[in-house]
């Protein structure tokens, strides 16, 4: 095939990069965030709020499998996959091990992910279209080879994106999600190598997005990326199979309507936009997607003379697909981060595919920017732990104390010794790369994705007790307990979603709507932002506000507790003052 390459690589420049210490930043990335951590307001608590409700159902209720609910309310995604998931899950956790055992089958799916994603790469890498540049007298890299080096670059790329981070780490829709559009792009770039495990990867992609809300974008995907694919073959004995294979996609999206239809998934949440938010579309693609974005603009300059007729060649077509649907959604369901999720693993393959174009400055540029970026973030971190920790210095510490009041800060020995062992491995890291060694393409992301896993590690480890503290309902749900006392039943009346998480999951109490008090549910809380509109409500029913449950010097969530009026019970004073102080 007669095609414009601009990749020159010569077998040396694709060596191997070594096996164990990709898994292990694999590793170091995919653990910290999981275990440990609290569930973190609103949309992680809420997620494992519907997870609890159809593991642990009410006394006397069953729990509807098909319409998750929270407090009374069915989910507006309708996301069920997910909640089944972790539901199932939490029906073996012992007890104090709900949380991490829900976030069980999403740690699996953020490894499948950067497992879809490399496979993803190395077979597009595959592509005639795609190899190097023979030489005239031999020394190209070999394609096996070639393909693994640009496998290995794209799950760099994919580590170091500032967005994947934080969203891939909670147990909600958006990670199950990009879980199932990455095993889509896989396997529709595996094609027709793979025919048969293609197949399987495709239809478990496809039913999965479509159980995890987005029924739509998993048909854009799916027919989209396999008409890609079946008019960029040009081999004829697989031409001969199209027919077939066309048949087979039809026959699921057939099957994904069908699902979405009878389970009622179609919801068409299109938000119209002024000219001003594509101003704030393009800020979000910018710092949510960095720095693979910079790399995949180069990698589409670089190889724009396939761009006339990119369907011809799969490793841009598909990449620019995905990143297309993706963006389209984003754009069209209310500029979410969330949605923007799903472009990454598209996102970080065509940044592989301007790795072996990079030229040497570019390449220096780009390890002198990360290694100063991500060594002054460690270094804050560290600071600031350090304040946290001994009071000085003495103004981090004072920032801690007003961003947090009330925080008391924890020494954790396991969580120390990570953080210094990958801070000494970030610095043997540095010292590898800054001095000569033979070039290989893989290296230029080598500082952006370590420098990205380490801080990342940090701050779920040194930092987790505040974010904890700041993010989570916890030490407002403590308070709720100091004087509903043993309660094991609480009503509510006007709170969010997320706080009737925080109550099911932190206080492990039934909760039931608002009625007269009763000797069952002699307590009710209520989101202080509600008190308007239903304190004459609650007055006739015979409830009188007892204490407010929130942090200290934070007015943003604060709780209500409402007791019997005097004449119903007598509550202790103690009980009613110790949530406020």
């Amino acid at each position: 095939m007669n095609h414009p390459n601009p990749a020159i690589v010569a077998q040396s420049a694709v060596r191997r990069l070594p096996r164990l210490a990709l898994l292990l930043l694999c590793v170091a990335y995919v653990l910290p965030g999981f275990w440990g951590r609290a569930p973190w307001k609103s949309q992680d608590l809420e997620a494992l709020g519907y997870m609890l409700q159809l593991a642990q159902p009410a006394m006397g209720e069953a729990a509807n499998w098909f319409k998750p609910s929270l407090l009374g309310q069915h989910d507006p995604q309708l996301a069920l996959l997910p909640y089944w998931l972790g539901a199932g899950f939490l029906r073996w956790a012992p007890a104090g091990w709900e949380d991490l055992f829900a976030r069980l089958p999403f740690a699996g799916m953020l490894a499948l992910t950067l497992a879809a994603t490399w496979y993803a790469i190395y077979a597009l890498a595959r592509h005639p279209a795609a190899q190097p540049v023979a030489f005239a007298f031999g020394g190209e890299a070999k394609p096996a080879d070639y393909a693994r080096a640009l496998a290995d670059g794209g799950l760099l790329a994919l580590l170091a994106c500032l967005g994947l981070a934080r969203l891939a780490h909670e147990a909600t829709p958006a990670l199950s999600q990009l879980c199932f559009a990455s095993l889509i792009f896989v396997g529709l770039s595996t094609l027709p190598r793979w025919r048969g495990k293609s197949g399987i990867a495709i239809a478990v992609g496809m039913l999965g997005l479509t159980l995890s809300g987005a029924p739509s974008v998993a048909l854009w995907l799916g027919v989209g990326g396999s008409v890609i694919r079946a008019t960029g073959q040009s081999d004829p004995a697989q031409g001969r199979l199209r027919m077939l294979d066309l048949g087979l996609l039809a026959l699921l999206c057939l099957l994904c309507i069908t699902t979405a239809g009878a389970l009622d998934l179609w919801r068409w949440r299109v938000v119209p936009h002024a000219m001003l938010d594509v101003h704030i579309m393009a800020k979000l693609l910018m710092w949510f997607t960095w720095p693979a974005w910079p790399l995949a603009l180069w990698s589409l300059w670089r190889w724009r003379a396939q761009l006339a007729q990119v369907w011809r060649y799969p490793h841009l077509a598909l990449p620019l697909w995905f990143v297309a649907v993706t963006v389209g959604a984003t754009w069209f369901t209310g500029l979410t981060d969330r949605a923007l999720l799903l472009a990454l693993p598209g996102i970080a393959a065509l940044a592989a595919f301007a790795l072996p174009t990079l030229r040497r400055s570019l390449g220096a540029l780009i390890d002198w920017f990360t290694l100063l970026f991500f060594s002054v973030c460690a270094l804050t971190i560290w600071v600031v732990w350090v304040a946290m920790q001994t009071g000085f210095p003495a103004q981090p510490a004072a920032n801690v104390t007003k961003l947090a009041p009330g925080f008391l800060p924890e020494f954790s020995g396991l969580a120390f010794a990570l953080a210094l062992l990958a801070t000494l491995a970030w610095a043997g890291l540095v010292k590898w790369r800054i001095s000569h060694q033979r070039a290989a393409i893989w290296k230029s992301m080598v500082l952006p994705a370590s420098g990205a896993v380490l801080c990342w590690l940090l701050l779920m480890s040194l930092w987790l007790p505040l974010l904890n503290f700041a993010r989570s309902y916890g030490p407002t749900v403590q308070k709720v307990q100091v004087v509903t006392g043993t309660a094991r039943c609480l009503q509510y009346a006007g709170i969010s979603q997320a706080q009737g998480a925080a109550l099911l999951f932190h206080a492990q109490v039934r909760l039931q709507t608002a009625a007269q008090p009763s000797a069952e549910c002699p307590w009710l809380v209520m989101d202080e932002k509600n008190r308007p509109l239903m304190a004459e409500r609650l007055r006739v029913l015979g409830w009188e506000q007892a204490a407010i449950a929130a942090r200290l010097g934070d007015r943003s969530d604060r709780l209500l507790i409402f007791r019997p009026a005097p004449e119903s019970k007598d509550i202790s004073p103690a009980q009613t003052n110790a949530a406020s102080n």
